[in-house]
C-alpha cells in the first residue's frame, strides 16, 4: 500500500468527447459522478489517469497539459496505475471504486487532445471504474489500492492417483494451460490444487469450501463417465446456481466425431453464485481439449458474472 498515493485533481465535463474541467470536489453515487457526462448505469462511470504519465506525455509533446484534458475524472499522484488489475478497488475519501476496464478504444479526431496533439495516453493508460460506495472526492484525498486476486481451484478425482499408484497429470495440465492464458491478461491469479479419491462426500466438501474461500473459477477433472465410481456430475449438478450446457456440448460434438467415446462424457459447466464451475473428464488429452475451448469464453464469463458489459 503506497501512503503517498493521493488525488491531484478532480474533473468533470457536461459532454462526452470534450476535455474535463477541474472542480473543487466531485460527488459520487451508484450512477457515477453528479453532473458528469459519463455518469449512468454502466461500467465506465469514473476514469483515472496518473499525473506522472500526463507530465511525461506533455514533455514529449512539448506542450502544457492541464488536469482533465485527457477526459479523466480523477488525476492521481503517487500511484502506479500501470500495475492496477481488473476488479481491483480504490478507497478514496469515503468512496469505493471497482476497476472494470483498463484502457479504451481511441476516438481519434473525436477527441479534443488527439485533434491538437495527434495522440493520447488514455487508450493505453486510462483506468475505468464503477462506484461501489458513493460520497465526495476532492484534491489531496488519500488513495488506498486494494488488489483483487482471481482464485482458481483445481480438484482431481482419482482413486489411484490419490492412493499414490500414479502421478496426477490432469490437474497440473489444467493449471499449465490457464497460466499461459492469463499471463498477458490484466488479472492477478492464484491457483490451488487438490487431489481426492472418487468420493462424493469429499468432493461435495471441497466444492462447498470454494464458497467460503471466495474461489472465482473451479475446475474438476475425473469422474464424468458412466462407471460406478463416476460421481462428479451427480455431486456438482445439484449445487449449481445456473447450468451452462453450451460449452460442454460443443466440446463433446467437436471431438466426438473422431472419438465416439467422448460422447459418453457427462462433463458439466455452470455457476455456483459467483464461482464459475467446469467439471472435465479425467484423461490428459480430454483436459487439454476441454480447457483450450473453455479459455475462449473465460474472460467474458467473468465479466458477465460481475455485470460488466464490454459493449
Amino acid at each position: 500500500m503506497d501512503s503517498t498515493a493521493k488525488v491531484y485533481s478532480v474533473n468533470i465535463s457536461e459532454k462526452k468527447g470534450t476535455i474535463k474541467i477541474p472542480v473543487d470536489k466531485i460527488m459520487l453515487s451508484k450512477k457515477g459522478i453528479k453532473n458528469d457526462a459519463h455518469s449512468g448505469t454502466w461500467h465506465r462511470q469514473v476514469s483515472l489517469l496518473a499525473k506522472e504519465r500526463v507530465d511525461a506525455f506533455a514533455k514529449e509533446a512539448n506542450k502544457t497539459i492541464q488536469s482533465g484534458e485527457f477526459a479523466e475524472n480523477i488525476t492521481t499522484s503517487g500511484i502506479d496505475l500501470m500495475k492496477v488489475k481488473l476488479l481491483d478497488r480504490f478507497k478514496i475519501g469515503n468512496t469505493l471504486l471497482e476497476v472494470t476496464q483498463i484502457g479504451k478504444t481511441c476516438h481519434g479526431n473525436n477527441c479534443a487532445i488527439f485533434r491538437e496533439v495527434g495522440k493520447c495516453v488514455m487508450p493505453k493508460e486510462g483506468i475505468f471504474s464503477r462506484v461501489i460506495k458513493g460520497g465526495a472526492i476532492k484534491k489531496d484525498d488519500r488513495i488506498i489500492h486494494y488488489p483483487r486476486t482471481i482464485k482458481v481451484k483445481v480438484i482431481t478425482l482419482s482413486d489411484r492417483a490419490s492412493s499414490g499408484e500414479y502421478e496426477d497429470l490432469s490437474g497440473p495440465k489444467i493449471i499449465d494451460i490457464l497460466k499461459i492464458y492469463f499471463q498477458d491478461r490484466p488479472w492477478n491469479i492464484s491457483f490451488e490444487k487438490v487431489l481426492i479419491s472418487d468420493n462424493p462426500n469429499l468432493l461435495k466438501k471441497e466444492v462447498i469450501k470454494t464458497q467460503k474461500d471466495d474461489v472465482d473459477i473451479l475446475f474438476t477433472t475425473g469422474g464424468t463417465g458412466i462407471g460406478s465410481r463416476d460421481i462428479t456430475p451427480d455431486v456438482i449438478g445439484p449445487l449449481l446456481t445456473m447450468e451452462l450446457p453450451g460449452i460442454m456440448d460443443l466440446v463433446r460434438l467437436k471431438y466426438g466425431e473422431n472419438n465416439p467415446g467422448a460422447l459418453l462424457s457427462r462433463s458439466i459447466a455452470g455457476t455456483i453464485n459467483k464461482t464459475l464451475v467446469f467439471a472435465l473428464p479425467g484423461s490428459v488429452n480430454a483436459v487439454k481439449e476441454y480447457t483450450e475451448e473453455i479459455v475462449k469464453i473465460l474472460e467474458h464469463s467473468i465479466f458477465m458474472l460481475y455485470d460488466i458489459s464490454q459493449h
